[in-house]
């Protein structure tokens, strides 16, 4: 297909064919065009079919864009970005706000440019940043100025970065200011539908983070299979949810696919339970998409929320605990949706409706995808057995020149790093990760990342740490600490030494319990094990 990219970087830095998953386009809606820009789908073509007047995004303090509003803000975006900022189709973009109508902008605005979109979680820190900046070769970036410190110490570290403009401020080089300059229409590059358009970043379970990469017809293939053979909104619908948009569980349920039917969406910046249950008595949502802990939280409300019309309810991020489905449908009277996705394929690919909902079960297989529960032989298992996951389709990992492809994708399929069972109806039920990494309240955390955290504490002579069960959050993290000489054991210690992991990491990834032991279990080669640390 004729690529748009003027800078090849993504297409140079694709896996090799052989270690790339087979693409699926068995659906008839998945036939795409060699051409394709996924911002001309979802965005311009609606205002072009004559709903350019309906109502598109709502935002506390009484801001509302219409579909023709989001598209005036993302032409003239999209022209800062090509005529004052120098990008050429195929350049990274790195985005950086909390969920808020801009941060929607700047992402049409850069699919319309051709470029490729690099969200970023508002709470990394300049560490994380700039080893995002590196691995992604980010030229340009957009950023709300309420986050431009971290950003800023990540610049000074990167020096192929150089392009930067702040929003959501009144200066004089904001890119509000910029855009008053560009008022008309922004020609979208003629991408074709195998050009990357979205490095999505997820942690690996080394701690360093890896770029899926997706491009314009996988965001769209993520449009046509779960939400309208699942989910089945309509375009009277109002979204609103906890994840941020640099997930990709929050992109598509939050833009994606309610723009793909002509909804409306509310982007909250602060998205607590508080602030979820305020946002649906407000805007009057009907879909929320969140994790099961918010989910069990806004239980106690649940007189409130039968007040609301809030009619459809999407858990996806860690497991949903059957307790937590019963909990909720006695508090609301709304059967919860459950799911599961993963940035590596984009969106949910294993999922039920509200009819077909079992306890304690994810669901069955998307249409569009084909899933499989197999030993470490590769062969299926049979009914009640637990393997690992797999699961092709439209969508698939292609990680940016890494070697963790290679273990990511075999023979053709994706396997997940989840450890399932699949009964004799086809209900895929989860147990557990096959991997080192923790799910905490939908946030993937890496165990590495945070031992090298706590590591550069001066008191902390070596440590490990785990997933740890927990009845609110699915796991938290939980630290075992070696100390120095020196200093002493006890909750002062502990306190200090979660301050600081939030000051090095991202804060959500600091470990809520704290152990302190005399010697970690290790193999005779020196190698931490892990697994012995639950049993100490």
């Amino acid at each position: 297909m004729p690529s748009a990219h003027i800078d090849t970087f993504s297409r140079d830095h694709l896996p090799p064919a052989a270690l790339q998953p087979e693409f699926l386009f068995e659906l008839p809606e998945l036939k795409f065009p060699a051409q394709l820009n996924c911002a001309t789908e979802l965005l311009d073509r609606q205002v072009a079919a004559g709903r350019g007047a309906r109502l598109c995004i709502r935002a506390p303090g009484g801001l509302v864009w219409t579909y023709r509003d989001l598209q005036d803000k993302a032409d003239r975006i999209a022209h800062v970005l090509v005529n004052e900022m120098g990008l050429v189709p195929g350049n990274r973009v790195l985005l950086r706000a909390p969920n808020n109508p801009m941060l929607a902008a700047c992402w049409f605005a850069v699919m319309k440019a051709g470029a490729v979109a690099v969200a970023t979680m508002p709470l990394l820190r300049a560490k994380e940043l700039k080893a995002i900046i590196e691995i992604g070769r980010v030229t340009h970036a957009l950023c709300d100025a309420s986050l431009a410190d971290e950003l800023q110490e990540a610049v000074l570290a990167s020096p192929g970065l150089r392009q930067v403009r702040h929003f959501n401020y009144a200066g004089p080089d904001s890119l509000e200011r910029a855009m008053q300059r560009h008022g008309e229409p922004f020609t979208n590059a003629d991408t074709a539908a195998d050009d990357c358009c979205i490095f999505g970043f997820t942690s690996g379970t080394t701690g360093v983070p890896k770029a899926t990469m997706h491009f314009h017809r996988d965001v769209m293939a993520s449009c046509l299979c779960w939400p309208p053979h699942v989910l089945r909104a309509t375009a009277d619908d109002v979204f609103i949810g906890s994840p941020p948009l640099a997930f990709t569980f929050g992109l598509g349920g939050l833009v994606l696919f309610p723009m793909s039917i002509g909804a409306s969406t509310v982007l909250l910046d602060k998205a607590g339970p508080p602030q979820l249950l305020e946002g649906i008595k407000e805007f009057g949502a009907t879909v929320l998409f969140t994790a099961p802990t918010s989910y069990r939280t806004l239980a106690a409300r649940g007189v409130e929320l039968r007040r609301t019309p809030l009619r459809k309810c999407v858990s996806a991020g860690e497991a949903l605990p059957a307790s937590t489905r019963a909990l909720w449908k006695e508090a609301t009277g709304i059967e919860i949706i459950d799911g599961i996705g993963a940035t590596e394929l984009l969106h949910i690919f294993i999922s039920h409706d509200e009819a077909h909902a079992r306890p304690g079960a994810t669901g069955t297989v998307v249409p569009g995808y084909h899933a499989e529960v197999v030993g470490d032989d590769g062969q299926p298992c049979a009914p009640g057995v637990v393997g690992r996951l797999r699961v092709k389709g439209p969508t698939g990992c292609r990680y940016l020149a890494d070697e963790r492809q290679k273990n990511y994708v075999k023979d053709g399929w994706n396997y997940t790093g989840d450890a399932y069972q699949r009964d004799a109806d086809g209900y895929f039920h989860y147990h557990a990760r096959t991997d080192d990494m923790i799910i905490s309240a939908g946030y993937n955390i890496a165990s590495p990342e945070v031992e090298e955290a706590l590591m550069q504490h001066a008191a902390v002579a070596e440590c490990g740490v785990i997933g740890w069960p927990d009845a609110e959050r699915g796991q938290i993290v939980k630290a075992y600490v070696v100390l120095r000489t020196g200093h002493a054991p006890g909750e002062a210690m502990v306190k200090t030494l979660q301050d600081f992991v939030k000051s090095v990491v991202a804060p959500y990834k600091y470990p809520r319990a704290i152990q302190f032991i005399d010697k970690l279990p290790r193999t005779q080669t020196g190698k931490l094990q892990r697994f012995k640390l639950k049993d100490i």
